[in-house]
């Protein structure tokens, strides 16, 4: 029975530290998902403490994971956890039958489940947590109070620190569908059909069967190709079509024409700033990203920005910080999963993501210019890790 509670102790610490990081590695993730729960269940005024309650909620998975892992004060702590588990079995229950919310945010964007499947994890976990509670009084910590108490801080201080950090800058770990080093052209753009036609002809002399390509056909011996009769094409696929997996990515101009495929296809250089709120992006970034855009454009670097705020608030934004770069509409919700930043930027070459900053980090023009070496051999290696992947 030791070995049971104890290890249904760890495994939930684990279980719970593991939660708690990856929301603390992504503040504004956990943020979005708060939103969505607030408005989904009709309570919009708690929406402006969004990210409060994104910090609270991950500090205390984060701190009572470290507490159940070294054995901390498990009495006190498995109460916390029994009322904890209990009232997020009871959400997700509610969630699975109402599906209010597509995905309950539990591992952040690191492991994403469906409602159902993170009941019965829930279901599994609350197995753990009344072994752990019924045998509470049996837990023993030897350990000076002091070493107790100092390690409860320390999972207080990452947990707040990493949270911290990451909302002034990017997650440390970025597990969204923009990663660094990510081909995002595969994701963002449809893989078009590769076909070879081959056009079938009769001699009419020999009444042999023959095929040429529009390359191969000997139209210019026209004494011989007199003799040709035509008689068929065929049509062999090389590569078929495939739908992008991520659907809701378009970027439209004013005129509702899309340009995906020459931004995010784009072989070159492509600076992509993201703005997925005008109202909400900060002002004090667009002098040095006003500076960086016209350096790019004077060395004939594209440099767009991407928004999910209306053509009016695009022209009144313009007009107002003097951006002398091309504005382009995507959905706002697509936009939060390019960068958790507003704004923030993207470099792509050859539709792989080759760097990302906060507006806090974005560089000078002299500093894309040292790096361009590394970051043309971070394409190569994505591309042929890409083409390998590929083969059969």
């Amino acid at each position: 029975m030791k070995v049971i509670r104890n290890l249904s102790r760890i495994l939930l610490g684990l279980v719970f530290m593991f939660s708690g990081f990856v929301k603390a590695v992504d503040p504004l993730g956990s943020q979005y998902k708060f939103t969505d729960y607030f408005l989904a269940f009709g309570v919009d005024f708690f929406v402006p403490a969004a990210l409060i309650f994104g910090f609270i909620l991950f500090t205390i998975e984060f701190v009572l994971g470290v507490a159940f892992v070294f054995n901390i004060r498990i009495k006190q702590m498995s109460w916390v956890m029994l009322l904890f588990m209990t009232f997020f079995t009871i959400l997700t229950f509610v969630l699975a039958l109402t599906n209010a919310v597509s995905d309950c945010g539990c591992f952040g964007d690191a492991i994403v489940l469906s409602n159902w499947a993170t009941f019965y994890k829930n279901i599994v976990l609350m197995v753990f947590v009344l072994v752990v509670f019924f045998t509470r009084k049996k837990f023993v910590n030897k350990t000076h109070p002091l070493f107790q108490l100092i390690i409860v801080l320390l999972g207080l201080g990452i947990s707040i620190g990493v949270g911290s950090y990451a909302l002034r800058h990017l997650p440390p770990i970025d597990f969204m569908p923009w990663s660094k080093g990510t081909l995002i052209a595969e994701k963002i753009l449809p893989t078009p059909e590769i076909a070879e036609i081959k056009l079938v002809y009769k001699n009419t002399e020999t009444g042999e069967m023959l095929e040429y390509t529009s390359k191969t056909l000997p139209w210019q011996d026209t004494v011989f190709f007199k003799k040709l009769e035509f008689v068929d094409q065929k049509k062999t696929i090389i590569q078929e079509y495939k739908d992008a997996p991520i659907h809701d990515f378009i970027i439209d101009d004013q005129d509702q024409n899309s340009h995906n495929l020459e931004i995010i296809g784009n072989p070159e250089w492509q600076f992509i700033l993201v703005c997925y709120d005008l109202d909400e992006a900060s002002r004090k970034a667009f002098a040095g990203i006003n500076a960086l855009a016209t350096d790019c454009i004077k060395d004939s670097i594209s440099f767009v920005c991407l928004t999910g705020s209306d053509w009016q608030k695009v022209a009144a934004f313009r007009n107002e910080l003097k951006t002398g770069f091309e504005f382009y509409t995507v959905d706002e919700t697509a936009l939060k999963s390019v960068v958790r930043s507003n704004p923030g930027l993207i470099l792509l070459r050859e539709g792989v993501v080759v760097d990302k900053w906060a507006w806090r980090d974005i560089p000078a023009y002299s500093k894309f210019k040292e790096n361009q070496t590394e970051y043309l051999n971070l394409v190569n290696v994505v591309k042929i890790d890409s083409i390998q992947t590929a083969k059969p």
